[in-house]
């Protein structure tokens, strides 16, 4: 079992983002169904339901916040700071790791550095164009 996970480490990082989106997905549907019953008690009451809840239907938060630049489940911006140093961190944890050639993979992690390195560049112009647009 340990060669298992010695041999295949980097299955945990698509295996996590596969919980943390089913997690997403789970919690929308909550959403979606709350939203549904208020709807239905308007339904029932004879009223008409606002506007700004109908509209909570067809709405999906998370990827308005991904293209407002929010990533990371924030609400104030600071999600693509937070990407920015982590994918940072992860291309220089990377990075050191293929230069020791740990555990004798250092060609893997070379390639993992160069991605994590292009993540971190792309949110690092996304981080300060995003900046700069925003007034506030």
């Amino acid at each position: 079992m340990e060669d298992l996970f010695h041999g295949y480490w980097w299955l945990l990082f698509p295996l996590g983002w596969f919980v943390i989106q089913a997690f997403t997905s789970m919690m929308n549907y909550f959403r979606h169904k709350d939203v549904l019953k208020t709807i239905k008690s308007y339904a029932d009451q004879g009223r008409e339901p606002p506007e700004a809840l109908l509209q909570q239907l067809e709405r999906n938060e998370s990827t308005e916040r991904w293209n407002n630049g929010e990533g990371c489940g924030t609400r104030n911006g600071s999600g693509n700071v937070f990407s920015t140093v982590l994918f940072g961190v992860m291309a220089l944890g990377f990075g050191y790791a293929a230069a020791t050639n740990m555990m004798g993979a250092g060609e893997a992690f070379l390639v993992v550095a160069f991605v994590m390195g292009a993540l971190f560049a792309a949110f690092l112009v996304s981080t300060l164009v995003g900046r700069r647009r925003d007034p506030s």
